[in-house]
Parts: structure tokens; C-alpha cells; sequence
């Protein structure tokens, strides 16, 4: 689904995964795309095959001048910016009291106040532009918390208010907001979590291609929806057991059972 007519992306965490998947995607179907991460020399590899309407600029997305001079770089490479791409993010993996309280910190900067920080940004320029785009990743587990992933669903939890919330505010603006919510996905994450029994739970569902989510939100920015799930057909299930914590308590045993499964299986396709 060609995006018409093209425009200018800023996207996260675009060296690896779903991020250099979006970009990927979108600078096949000639659209222009700043790919932004902290891993710059990983983003200038994803970048190289992609032709002129690709550039790299370096982000640390928990550095707010990092973010002001990705924009700047945006700007003045391609003349304007359209669509902010939050897609950045990080886990530390393990139960709760066994995570350091500066790894729960580094948690929810890198997966909270970044995005938070960038989507102000955005806000500013979009606002004085008279529109603009900004599209969240964010995650099922927004919805359904995960032992051994607690800090990371909280985060995810608090990215999902705000960019509600920030819609909400701005909802006259004419800038439009989008949230997509991954399933688990073959990325470099999946493969940390992977490694560490207390994230079984992580492993309850089928993972999906970093392709796959790209397509979805490339779609979901095509037709400018409010808010898409992944699976949607599971979404309900998932949303109602979420809010539900009671029958959650309920469920875990069986829920870890099937997670150990699906994460023993990670484990021995990895070798393979």
C-alpha cells in the first residue's frame, strides 16, 4: 500500500528489527526516510542499499538535544518532516526484584521518556506546520502484563496512555496519531527474552516477522487508524484477561506452562 504522495519519515530505532523493516518498506514504495538510531553504523548498513531518499542520523532518544538535532537533520536533508515513527525501544528481562532499580530506570527512559521527548518535538514542528503524523509502536503487553517482563510492560502501559492522551489534547490540531501493538516478533529482543526463563511468558504466542509488524503499520499510517492489534483477533481476549487481574492470577500457571513450551522451542530453533 503506496503511501500518496510521498513524504517525510523519522523513524526509531531503525538499525534492526521492525524499525529497518519500516524503513526498508517505505523507502522501496519512494518514500523519503531519516533512519535514526543510537547505533548509527547499524542504521548507515540498513540505509546503503536504499538509494537517495534514505539518510541516517545518530539518536539517543533519552537525549532531548539528541532528538532536536535529528529533527534539524531531517529538515534539512529532505525539506520537511511528515511522519515521527516511535519504534525505538528495550527490555531487561528477569523478575522484578532481580532487576537492578537502574535497569527498571534505564526501562522506562528508554521506553517512555524517549518517545515521550520525541513526540513533543514533533508536536512543535507539526503544530507550526499545520499537520503532521505520529505514529507509536508500542506492544500487547500494553494490555496484558508478563512476569519477567514487568518494568517493560509498565513502560509500554504508560506509552500507550500517553499517546492516548496527547491525541486527546490535540484532537482539533489536524495532526493525526496512530498506535500499533506488535505480537512477539522475530527481533533481537525476542532473542534476550529467549534466553531468560523468567520471560516464558513472552512465548505464549506465535512470533511474527519484523515484515509482518512493518506491513501493518506501514497500513495502518496508509489509512490513518486510531489504534491497531496484533493479532486483532485475538485483541479482545487479550484486553478483557488484562483487565481482569484476578482471573490473570488465575491463569499464570498454565500460562507459564505454555510459555516454556514456545520458549523451548525458540531456544532449539536458534541452534539450529
Amino acid at each position: 500500500m503506496k503511501p500518496s504522495p510521498a513524504k517525510t519519515y523519522l523513524i526509531t530505532g531503525a538499525a534492526s528489527g521492525i524499525g529497518a523493516a519500516i524503513a526498508t518498506k517505505l523507502a522501496a514504495l519512494g518514500q523519503r526516510v531519516m533512519l535514526a538510531d543510537i547505533n548509527v553504523e547499524g542504521a548507515r548498513r540498513v540505509a546503503a542499499p536504499l538509494g537517495d531518499t534514505a539518510a541516517v542520523v545518530e539518536l539517543n532518544i533519552r537525549d532531548a538535544q539528541a532528538w532536536e538535532r535529528a529533527f534539524d537533520a531531517t529538515i534539512e536533508r529532505f525539506g520537511g518532516l511528515d511522519v515521527l515513527i516511535n519504534n525505538a525501544g528495550i527490555v531487561r528481562t528477569g523478575l522484578a526484584r532481580n532487576v537492578s532499580i537502574a535497569d527498571h530506570q534505564l526501562t522506562i527512559d528508554t521506553n517512555f521518556m524517549g518517545p515521550l521527548t520525541g513526540m513533543i518535538g514533533a508536536l512543535k514542528r507539526f503544530r507550526a506546520t499545520g499537520g503532521g503524523h505520529l505514529v507509536t509502536v508500542c506492544s500487547m503487553t500494553s494490555f496484558l502484563p508478563f512476569p519477567g517482563l514487568a518494568s517493560y510492560g509498565a513502560s509500554k502501559h504508560a506509552l500507550r496512555a500517553f499517546h492516548h492522551g496527547v491525541a486527546l489534547e490535540e484532537r482539533h490540531s489536524g495532526i493525526d496519531f496512530t498506535i500499533v501493538h506488535p505480537t512477539s516478533t522475530d527481533t533481537p529482543m525476542l532473542e534476550q527474552e529467549a534466553a531468560d526463563d523468567d520471560a516464558a511468558m513472552a512465548f505464549l504466542a506465535e512470533s511474527v516477522s519484523a515484515e509482518v509488524v512493518a506491513d501493518t503499520v506501514i497500513k495502518a499510517i496508509a489509512r490513518k487508524a486510531i489504534e491497531v492489534c496484533m493479532p486483532q483477533s485475538q485483541a479482545r481476549t487479550i484486553k478483557a484477561l488484562g483487565t481482569n487481574p484476578q482471573k490473570l492470577r488465575g491463569y499464570a500457571d498454565h500460562m507459564e506452562a505454555m510459555g516454556k513450551k514456545g520458549q523451548s522451542a525458540r531456544r532449539g530453533a536458534m541452534k539450529a
